[in-house]
């Protein structure tokens, strides 16, 4: 057995913060976890964040994985293809001893002296750490030990991640007129190759130009005109794919992506005021990233008191919707009856963990700050006639242990730009103002 396993991975905690399946995703090689990581994720058994369930999830595991002692053997992963499984206990003082060459003893010390122990115990065998902690990673090829990341669900090429809209060179400008009388246009007409589902196109001639998208349902590109949603009028081409996008009744999916300032969220949230009439209940809801391991119970007042300040983006978006019309206008009384009926709703995507929604349309705001899990755990919550809308920048990530190559907003749009239920507009020009524009652009 051991002669045909030809590698030891040793799983730091930040990898299985980040997925708690990461044991069963080293094909057939033996995964090892020092016990210093399972008492890190102790301290993360309670709360609601991310980081809690996945620290739970991982103990679950390991108590369904056997009953033998896994402390002092190797067990048998589940499945043919996987390899073996044993937690570390040697974390004593070796040559070189990590917490003397750093000069402090501490839980990642103790990580890397396991990792040596076990490189010494298996001379034959390539030892190799896997952890999503940059520095970790640098002090243990300081010690000659092998360190990478955990790359199951990287996104390698950033620069080709999809971005849900495309230009086309027409030559006839005539083909723009017939867009603009309503007449949808064959593909083969405009590409060379079918698009994907639900894909936006600037068309620009020597004289004209014109929005469209490729209805999978169809078979053809079809017009996009400028709509207007509770008072929000778009300002360029890709916020108007993306108002767009999230009033198509035919797409329950939609991702909107871009730096701060672009318009993503207020744009998910005008266009759901807009089809309120379509939905039981809109739900706003936004991860929130705890100080340290800690979960909101720790801070004074109520549930709402605690949760505003994280929340206060939405209600500024909010509010900047409702001052579209003056306090006599139906529109804006409309808005605060919705928000004091909790047919519009904020709250914290923690609290909804374990809930199904039917019949609602669910924005969820920085997504770019879930996993690939939490991002799977919420969608596959969605019931009938339920649409959701994620918003977020991929670029400007609070979580721990999450990247631009590695959060789940970036893996959903890998993931799924292949589907005709769902749509994705990635935002790039500012629309907050000239003098935010300015700092973008020069500072």
């Amino acid at each position: 057995m051991q002669g045909r396993l030809s590698k030891i991975f040793v799983l730091d905690t930040s990898v299985i913060l980040y997925d708690f399946n990461a044991i069963l995703n080293f094909q057939e090689h033996d995964v090892a976890v020092p016990i210093t990581v399972l008492e890190e994720l102790d301290q993360f058994k309670k709360g609601n964040s991310v980081l809690n369930l996945q620290a739970r999830e991982f103990i679950r595991q390991l108590d369904r994985l056997s009953s033998r002692n896994m402390l002092a053997e190797w067990i048998p992963l589940d499945g043919a293809a996987h390899g073996r499984f044993r937690v570390l206990t040697e974390e004593t003082a070796s040559h070189p001893d990590s917490a003397e060459v750093f000069g402090t003893k501490k839980a990642d010390h103790r990580i890397l002296n396991a990792v040596l122990a076990l490189a010494r115990h298996e001379p034959e065998r390539k030892v190799i750490l896997i952890t999503k902690d940059i520095n970790l990673r640098l002090k243990a090829r300081a010690l000659n030990l092998t360190a990478e990341d955990y790359e199951t669900v990287k996104i390698k090429d950033l620069d080709h991640l999809y971005k849900g809209k495309s230009e086309i060179q027409v030559d006839d400008p005539a083909t723009i007129d017939r867009l603009y009388r309503g007449e949808a246009l064959a593909v083969d007409e405009l590409l060379a190759e079918r698009p994907l589902p639900n894909q936006y196109f600037i068309l620009r001639s020597r004289s004209n130009s014109g929005l469209a998208y490729f209805n999978p349902r169809t078979d053809r590109l079809e017009r996009v005109a400028k709509p207007l949603a509770y008072g929000i009028s778009p300002r360029n081409a890709e916020q108007t794919f993306a108002l767009h996008a999230v009033l198509n009744d035919d797409v329950p999916l939609v991702t909107l992506s871009g730096a701060a300032g672009t318009g993503k969220t207020l744009l998910a949230l005008a266009g759901a005021l807009e089809q309120r009439r379509q939905f039981r209940q809109i739900y706003l809801a936004r991860p929130i990233v705890p100080l340290s391991n800690r979960d909101l119970g720790y801070l004074p007042g109520d549930i709402h008191s605690k949760i505003d300040p994280y929340m206060q983006p939405l209600w500024d978006n909010l509010s900047i919707i409702k001052n579209q019309y003056s306090e006599k206008e139906r529109e804006y009384r409309k808005v605060e009856e919705l928000v004091e009926t909790e047919k519009l709703h904020i709250v914290p995507l923690a609290y909804i963990r374990g809930r199904s929604f039917s019949n609602v349309i669910f924005i969820v705001d920085e997504a770019q700050n879930l996993t690939p899990h939490e991002i799977k755990t919420i969608i596959t919550r969605a019931g009938e006639r339920t649409k959701i809308v994620l918003t977020g920048d991929i670029f400007q990530i609070d979580t721990p242990y999450l990247d631009a190559h590695t959060n789940g907003l970036s893996y959903l749009i890998d993931r799924t730009k292949g589907s005709a239920l769902y749509t994705h507009v990635n935002l790039e020009k500012g629309e907050r103002s000239e003098l935010a524009n300015l700092a973008s652009r020069l500072l």
